[in-house]
């Protein structure tokens, strides 16, 4: 593993999904899933959201229909928090689920649709 993308996947992954969560996240890291949580850090934020040619908006915006389209409903709502912080703003979000409903179907943009009504309801009592 490479340090160097270790520590910038790390920083991205940091003001991207909060350092709270990212701390959490590691520190809970045992035995079995700590080279997981590297290789999430170093493969997935460094060499992936640390590249340049797309926006971190457009990374996030990417990934919600993708993490829509896998029904993969925790890191959905993961990232739509993190697409808030990356400057998406709802009527945005709300035209990436519409794009999802489209082409990977309406039962996936109807749990994308609930679910992110859920994040937007966790933010605004925060």
């Amino acid at each position: 593993m490479s340090q160097e993308m270790f520590e910038r996947g790390l920083a991205i992954r940091k003001e991207v999904l909060g350092a709270d969560y990212v701390e959490t996240a590691l520190g809970a890291a045992d035995d079995f899933n700590r080279d997981f949580q590297n290789l999430v850090t170093e493969y997935c934020w460094g060499a992936g959201w640390g590249r340049s040619a797309l926006t971190r908006r457009d990374k996030s915006l990417l990934n919600l229909v993708m993490l829509g389209a896998l029904n993969r409903s925790h890191e959905f709502k993961l990232h739509v928090k993190g697409a808030l912080t990356n400057g998406c703003s709802r009527e945005e979000i709300k035209d990436t689920l519409m794009q999802l409903a489209i082409y990977a179907g309406i039962p996936a943009g109807v749990e994308a649709f609930r679910l992110a009504r859920e994040v937007f309801a966790e933010v605004d009592k925060a």
